[in-house]
């Protein structure tokens, strides 16, 4: 057909490809885009809806009449608009050959209405010109498992807002929330969904747009000039992304040509009821392109670091959802299509961007999330540590008294320390639904004892393996649960504790960003020596960190309940003095504390499964950072024999090598 001069190259190879499973970059020529046809400029639209009768355009070009389109092998509908100009709105009407036509956003718009109007907006994905090329070269090349990770999770519009109670836009938190992140000492920013999404209070999770920035939030250009910001700053940037499910809104992708399009036709499968959603098919070749192309748009067009994958388990399991059930093949709960496109979706991402990273919000016991995919395992670089973080939250939600009979919750994480790659979450699921504000959990009677115990919370998370994210607002010390409507407390900050909370929070993260030990080893088990995770009468815990070098490394005390332990002998791996980095008692962040604890000369006496130990003062809820003093360390072979005292630390290792 002579139509058909006006279609992008190679359209017919792409639609074969797109149909098959195996088309990265989908969104290059589905969707709209500019052509030019017989000398006139205009636009092709294209849209997959291969059960459809017919499909229509109707836009602001041709005052809202139908245009019906051309019908494409592969269940493609295109067609050309001279004169269509960018800004103007359009949809599709699908008609199902029935008499009913039901007008559609565009799957692949780059820009959409805000809500509750729906209707398309033409876009072009113009070149931006990036100055982050020093970031992503590093990004390629960089071993993040080696690397601290330290993310602060970010929800758009409740973050900050003006005066008048206007929202922030993406120049205004490139301003003010790139510099406070850095300030701060975290490394990442973690954005809750960003894509197009009808409902506030749905938190950006229940998607209509997968290819557009929700457009109360800004457009893809003040993204993209967000994250160029950022880079230049040094701060990656992550993004939740949510491939499992979709908004089940009839405006958007459910029931798309009439049709299951990309849901599952099996209602028990498609089907999401516990969030009124539908579930994508993983097992369709058309929507694994879909889904693959539109995390490497993210990751290519936006530069995005990372994407933590929302809802991994409703994707491995056939059962998760309340409801019946539809067995797999063998007769099992798992879903095997779920299986195989989280493994074509991670090795994609390998391929395409080096030193991309993905995360899996995942909550059940399923071995090998991390593991590679050529060794039957998912492919993901982490995965959420939920087990830790509901384990932990219920221990510190005991009173002190009883947290004696609960010890095992605070312990039972290094039974299955490295059988994955951790991330240790406080997320804003913990601060919602009548959860409490992290502050609001805390158990003790006068706000100093509340602030006590969220530091000791934190400075314990802070000293475990792996990496972390924090919710914004923990560490302001938020009274009130997180609302997704408002901004965070920051008035609060001129309350006692607060802003002295504030200032721990920044103090523990720039120790763990830049003392190796708290990265360099996180997943492997030469990097945890635990001394003593067996005190259940006095509720203390201690460990040593340690990094790749011999004197790289930081003992953590942690007592969980509010009684100073006074001579508390600890176990040292060499001879030598020892001095106290952190404090939480001391009364710069909130304590009772006005003078530390002075520097500690170990003693030839075995401890811990130690050669030999330090006796010190355990301040009452207190967690205690402990740091050898470098050149005064005395190195033998055995740890037992004294050898020689090692005033330079790189000769020392050298001579520990040999």
């Amino acid at each position: 057909m002579e139509q058909a001069n006006y279609r992008l190259p190679y359209f017919n190879d792409n639609i074969y490809h797109f149909n098959h499973g195996t088309h990265r970059q989908a969104y290059r020529f589905l969707g709209v885009h500019p052509v030019t046809y017989q000398d006139q400029s205009g636009y092709q639209f294209s849209v997959w809806a291969p059960n459809a009768y017919k499909v229509y355009l109707q836009g602001d070009f041709n005052d809202w009449q139908s245009m019906e389109l051309d019908h494409c092998p592969g269940g493609v509908w295109t067609g050309f608009v001279a004169g269509a100009k960018k800004g103007q709105h359009y949809k599709y009407g699908i008609d199902h050959g029935n008499g009913h036509i039901s007008y559609r956003m565009d799957p692949f718009g780059f820009k959409h209405e805000i809500a509750p109007k729906d209707a398309s907006i033409i876009e072009e994905l113009t070149p931006f010109e990036w100055n982050d090329d020093l970031w992503m070269k590093e990004r390629a090349k960089t071993q993040w498992l080696e690397k601290p990770i330290q993310i602060y999770e970010v929800h758009f519009d409740s973050w900050r807002k003006h005066y008048d109670g206007t929202s922030y836009t993406f120049d205004d938190l490139a301003r003010d929330l790139i510099p406070y992140v850095k300030e701060m000492g975290y490394t990442h920013i973690e954005f809750m969904p960003l894509t197009e999404h009808p409902l506030d209070a749905s938190w950006g999770y229940q998607v209509t747009g997968y290819y557009a920035v929700a457009g109360a939030y800004g457009t893809i250009r003040e993204l993209q000039s967000f994250i160029n910001e950022a880079h230049r700053q040094g701060i990656g940037v992550f993004m939740d992304w949510v491939p499992g499910h979709f908004c089940a809104n009839e405006n958007a992708l459910a029931y798309f040509d009439g049709t299951p399009t990309f849901e599952y036709a099996d209602p028990n499968k498609g089907i999401n009821r516990g969030w009124g959603a539908r579930n994508f098919d993983l097992g369709r070749d058309p929507v694994k392109s879909f889904l693959i192309s539109n995390a490497l748009f993210w990751i290519k067009e936006m530069h995005v670091d990372g994407l933590r994958v929302d809802a991994v388990s409703n994707m491995l399991y056939l059962d998760f959802d309340e409801g019946p059930w539809t067995p797999n093949i063998h007769g099992g709960n798992i879903n095997l299509e779920g299986v195989q496109f989280l493994q074509e979706l991670n090795t994609a991402i390998k391929e395409e961007a080096p030193g991309v990273l993905t995360m899996a919000e995942e909550s059940t016991d399923w071995e090998g999330i991390t593991h590679p995919v050529e060794e039957g395992g998912l492919g993901f670089d982490y995965k959420w540590n939920m087990g830790w973080m509901n384990d932990t939250l219920k221990f510190f939600e005991e009173d002190s008294l009883y947290r004696s009979h609960h010890y095992r919750l605070i312990t039972f994480v290094f039974m299955y320390q490295y059988n994955e790659r951790y991330i240790l979450p406080y997320s804003h699921d913990e601060v919602v639904h009548g959860k409490d504000s992290m502050l609001g959990k805390m158990p003790g009677s006068s706000r100093f004892d509340q602030f006590s115990d969220l530091r000791v919370q934190f400075g314990y998370m802070m000293a475990q393996p792996g990496k972390k994210l924090n919710f914004m607002g923990h560490e302001l010390g938020q009274f009130l649960e997180w609302r997704y409507y408002e901004e965070l407390e920051w008035d609060g900050l001129q309350r006692e504790y607060n802003s002295e909370y504030q200032h721990f929070v920044k103090t523990v993260n720039h120790i763990a960003k830049t003392h190796p030990a708290f990265y360099e080893l996180d997943h492997s088990p030469e990097g945890l020596d635990v001394l003593d995770a067996d005190n259940i009468d006095e509720v203390m815990l201690s460990f040593i960190r340690k990094g790749k070098k011999a004197t790289d490394f930081i003992i953590a005390i942690m007592n969980f309940v509010p009684v100073e332990r006074q001579k508390v002998r600890v176990g040292v791996p060499y001879l030598g003095q020892y001095c106290v980095i952190l404090n939480s008692q001391m009364q710069e962040f909130g304590g009772s504390w006005t003078r530390n604890i002075p520097t500690m000369t170990a003693e030839a006496i075995p401890f811990n499964n130690q050669p030999y130990s330090i006796e010190l003062t355990i301040p009452s809820h207190s967690v205690l950072y402990i740091q050898p003093v470098v050149n005064s360390l005395v190195i033998s072979d055995d740890k037992q024999k004294p050898r020689k005292e090692t005033k330079d630390t790189e000769s020392f290792n050298k001579e520990h090598e040999k």
